[in-house]
């Protein structure tokens, strides 16, 4: 699952938007919020509708910057983003009820919240074909910005695939890109892996010396599509001893199950994630399997393991929450993935050095690169690993960033800052940073809205 995030500038034009989007009573709230929402769809190529959920700046609205924010997967919801880890309410345990949230990225920004590609969550596809890939996805969500921009003139401006495109369109004032916990290069997320579960005693002494003698030459290891039985019984290790892929720490909710299941009618596919290429190779046939089933008519999704997406399922299911949201009844009931966007996706870049080099060589965009440090579905290392090798000039070396909490000065985590990027750490967070550390998330988030030093 990547958290991606891109940041647009405000230009203020005196148009409103559409006021049959505007959502005028949301349920569970014991009180309306002050600022304004809106949820409907922006209509794409190719009969796709992209269901949108846009919150007003808290701030100033009208000087605020607009961020779009979209959960990766691919296949995931951001509106799993928006009730569960920075949206201005959150959802709680009954499936009824929201709460506000005290660090919502909405205090100083406007922000998009997107279900992309169609097939996710809300959105969908007047043919119900969901098959897509990673060209065709930047393009529908810079087609989906543009309508936006219609739709909202006063409001003016993916991750990195979508911000090449929209650095090429100057009506779009792009501003920055933040990639949270992103699958950067497939070769060093799965290289890095090996390394993290070791040093975080997820693989015995025996285990690693064999993989060093059968995996590594000459001081350098190749993990990512090695043919040994060894490598494939490591990653066998990383991927069934029951931890929370998604934060090394945390208890797995629901308990340990197994990884493929059909429960009351409904195909639910748990995806171990991103582990080892030929791992992935291997899955292909299982997946070929599997998209024979979706097509007897089932209702497929995909729960990425140890989380609990049932409050959330609930609430944005209620029929009430749907007409509040103006949810077509040409969409699917809402889930936090699409295991038949997910099986369809077809991955066109092992990794976005290219676009990255691209955006890098405008020098005008501030692209910050963080992760939760006790993730392992996107772990740091690799992420660092990539960072570094954009061979960008150094400007602040490696340290620790700091912020304030109810506890006084706290150690947030650490940073690296290069020309125009910088890699940071959350530490103590896995996957989801808001979720985990909501202050540092915040306190991180407002200092690149603010183009503050972190």
């Amino acid at each position: 699952m990547l958290l991606l995030l891109f940041l647009c500038n405000f230009l203020f034009v005196v148009e409103a938007a559409p006021d049959a989007d505007e959502v005028k009573y949301l349920p569970g709230l014991a009180k309306q919020p002050s600022f304004k929402q809106y949820s409907g769809y922006l209509s794409v190529a190719h009969g796709k509708h992209l269901h949108y959920w846009f919150v007003e700046s808290q701030s100033k609205p009208a000087s605020d910057p607009v961020v779009l924010w979209l959960n990766g997967g691919p296949g995931c919801s951001s509106l799993d983003g928006l009730l569960t880890e920075h949206g201005p309410f959150l959802i709680q345990d009954d499936g009824v009820t929201l709460e506000y949230n005290k660090y919502s990225w909405n205090q100083i920004a406007n922000v998009l919240y997107l279900e992309s590609p169609a097939g996710v969550g809300f959105s969908y596809s007047d043919d119900g074909n969901y098959k897509t890939n990673d060209t065709e996805v930047s393009m529908n969500n810079y087609l989906a910005l543009k309508e936006f921009f219609r739709l909202f003139p006063e409001f003016r401006i993916y991750i990195p695939t979508l911000a090449e495109r929209v650095m090429e369109d100057s009506k779009l004032n792009l501003q920055g890109i933040a990639v949270g916990n992103g699958m950067s290069s497939y070769e060093m997320n799965d290289n890095s892996l090996v390394y993290f579960a070791y040093y975080h005693g997820l693989l015995g002494s025996q285990l690693w010396a064999d993989l060093q003698s059968y995996c590594c030459s000459d001081g350098k290891c190749n993990f990512y599509n090695t043919q040994t039985q060894t490598a494939l019984t490591a990653s066998g290790h990383c991927d069934s001893s029951g931890l929370n892929m998604y934060n090394l720490y945390a208890p797995c909710p629901g308990g340990i199950g197994r990884s493929l299941s059909v429960e009351g009618g409904q195909l639910i596919i748990r995806d171990l994630g991103n582990i080892f290429a030929q791992q992935k190779r291997t899955q292909m046939g299982t997946r070929w399997k599997l998209r024979g089933l979706t097509s007897l008519h089932l209702s497929v999704r995909l729960d990425p393991p140890c989380t609990n997406s049932t409050p959330s399922n609930l609430y944005l299911n209620n029929a009430y929450v749907k007409s509040a949201l103006h949810i077509s009844p040409k969409a699917l009931d809402w889930a936090i993935c699409s295991a038949e966007v997910n099986l369809n996706y077809r991955r066109l870049y092992m990794d976005v050095k290219k676009q990255y080099l691209k955006l890098l060589g405008a020098l005008k965009y501030r692209i910050l690169v963080y992760n939760g440090d006790v993730d392992m579905a996107c772990n740091f290392m690799g992420d660092e690993w990539f960072v570094e090798s954009l061979n960008q000039q150094v400007q602040v070396q490696r340290r620790p960033w700091v912020y304030d909490d109810v506890d006084g000065r706290q150690v947030g985590g650490f940073i690296k800052e290069f020309d125009n990027i910088a890699f940071l750490t959350v530490k103590g967070s896995g996957h989801m940073v808001p979720t985990d550390k909501p202050i540092a998330a915040y306190a991180m988030f407002y200092r690149f809205i603010k183009k503050q030093p972190y």
